[in-house]
């Protein structure tokens, strides 16, 4: 109740982030969890304002709710480079990317995320070119996802990991040492608690943000 009368009444979600959240729950109703919070995506729009990034990359779109948010916070020379595999998803995406005035700001990408990534690394262009990432995509692959952002961003930058508490699932260690998803995730949370190039802290917003702020 106390939450959703602050997503209400103490938030700008515009009615487009409403339509393209109520649509995908009426397609995709078994699959709609897939979408990240609507208070955890206003948050990591505001930081993404407030920073002033200009370039991103997100590994995983769905139906393109957190990549229309990402791309709200950025200036109109903005770019966000949006990674996924499925166009039935996708398609949705697009429209309401159009209807938000956001399109000229998000390049799509689908295929192979691990490949477009190593695609872009290999193009010296492109090391610690981006201002942040985001990871919300299969978990196993989160370590790799990671690994491979941290080429990508710049020192400053900041990548945003999403289902970092995966439903209280991480703390039990039945899951975290056997589970494939849980174990990428718990994976991923210690490469950034050991990686020295990182500062990192996690948000119990949503189900669970992990920032990781590349030391400058």
């Amino acid at each position: 109740m106390v939450y959703d009368f602050m997503m209400q009444k103490m938030s700008k979600i515009s009615d487009v982030n409403l339509q393209l959240r109520a649509e995908t729950k009426e397609k995709f109703s078994d699959l709609a969890k897939m979408l990240s919070a609507p208070d955890q995506c206003e948050h990591m729009k505001f930081i993404i304002k407030a920073a002033g990034f200009k370039r991103g990359i997100e590994i995983g779109v769905f139906t393109g709710y957190s990549a229309l948010c990402l791309a709200e916070g950025m200036p109109s020379d903005g770019k966000l480079l949006s990674l996924d595999v499925n166009d039935q998803y996708t398609n949705i995406a697009k429209k309401y990317w159009q209807l938000a005035g956001v399109n000229d700001k998000i390049e799509l990408r689908l295929g192979n995320a691990v490949e477009i990534l190593d695609k872009l690394i290999s193009d010296q262009r492109n090391l610690e070119s981006f201002d942040f990432g985001f990871i919300d995509a299969d978990k196993p692959n989160y370590p790799n996802y990671f690994e491979r952002l941290n080429k990508l961003i710049r020192k400053g930058g900041i990548v945003m990991i999403d289902n970092i508490i995966w439903g209280e699932l991480i703390a039990r260690e039945d899951h975290s040492q056997n589970d494939l998803e849980t174990r990428g995730i718990y994976d991923t949370s210690q490469l950034a608690l050991n990686n020295k190039e990182f500062d990192f802290h996690t948000i119990m917003i949503g189900n669970g943000l992990l920032i990781a702020h590349k030391k400058i």
